[in-house]
């Protein structure tokens, strides 16, 4: 078996399985690429690559009164309108997310009850149709609201379960010497169990803040002049369908691009978080060790 300083639960792969490994590895890239080319080829052949792609940098003269700078204006202006809708419904979701993980901490069984029937029937629940209830519900309803009803409801019943499965995965003696120093259940909720969920679930919430961003094109539906929609009305305006190719791959590359950004944030702050952990503590008024 392996040292200490290395994995316990398994041996060190000697050089023989690290050679197959890399042979696995080669064989799957190569499938990928031939994959890929393929795909290529085939989109060629289905005239995916003609003059379409023109109209992002340079608007055919017979649509008159449209220029370049609308399609451009479009994608702004719906990207805007997708993190504004994000921007307002995560807060919203994770406020309403520390109600519910809070109240299923409550020492009386009818609130607990209560709390996992809500959060289970909003998880069951289509995002969509929540939109839908928002505007058929909410008296005066916008597309915003209607939007940012759906994606906060739904999205606390998620991030609400994920942070207690962060307190489920606690070691229960930190419960026991919390009572045993006289703290009452909520107070080792509030300051010994929350905290240590929300730090080590960080990664998994904002992951879940990558889900609720996308889930925003759901407002397409809805009526939402959102990203999607936005680039799909400048295809409608230009009254050929060729161009809706072009506009979605702009739309899906600034999708890709919003998510990756999140993505890498939350690997940074899981890094930030493993960091401060391991860090030493040291007394005030001493100099940093060297």
């Amino acid at each position: 078996m392996s040292s200490s300083s290395g994995p316990v639960l398994y041996d060190v792969a000697g050089p023989e399985e690290r050679a197959r490994e890399r042979r696995i590895s080669i064989v799957l890239a190569l499938v990928l690429v031939v994959l890929g080319g393929g795909l290529i080829v085939l989109l060629a052949r289905n005239g995916a690559f003609d003059d379409r792609w023109l109209v992002l940098v340079d608007v055919p003269p017979n649509f008159a009164g449209y220029e370049t700078r609308h399609v451009w204006q479009a994608v702004f202006r719906g990207l805007l309108n997708t993190l504004l809708a994000a921007a307002i419904a995560l807060p919203l979701a994770a406020l309403l997310a520390l109600v519910l993980v809070s109240l299923r901490s409550s020492p009386f069984a009818p609130v607990r009850w209560a709390v996992v029937a809500v959060t289970e029937f909003l998880r069951g629940l289509p995002v969509v149709l929540v939109m839908f209830f928002g505007i058929l519900v909410l008296p005066g309803a916008t597309q915003l609201i209607a939007v940012v009803f759906g994606l906060t409801l739904y999205n606390a019943a998620v991030f609400a379960e994920i942070l207690r499965a962060g307190i489920a995965a606690l070691p229960k003696g930190q419960t026991e010497a919390a009572e045993s120093l006289g703290m009452g259940s909520f107070l080792t909720y509030r300051d010994i169990q929350l905290p240590q969920a929300v730090r080590m679930m960080m990664p998994s919430l904002i992951a879940q803040g990558v889900v609720l961003v996308k889930d925003s094109s759901l407002g397409y539906i809805v009526g939402y002049a959102e990203l999607l929609r936005s680039v799909s009305r400048v295809a409608d305006a230009l009254t050929n369908a060729q161009y809706l190719l072009p506009l979605l791959t702009v739309g899906a590359a600034v999708y890709i691009a919003l998510n990756i950004s999140l993505s890498r944030l939350a690997v940074w702050v899981q890094r930030r978080s493993s960091f401060a952990r391991r860090a030493p503590a040291r007394v005030v008024g001493t100099p940093p060790m060297p």
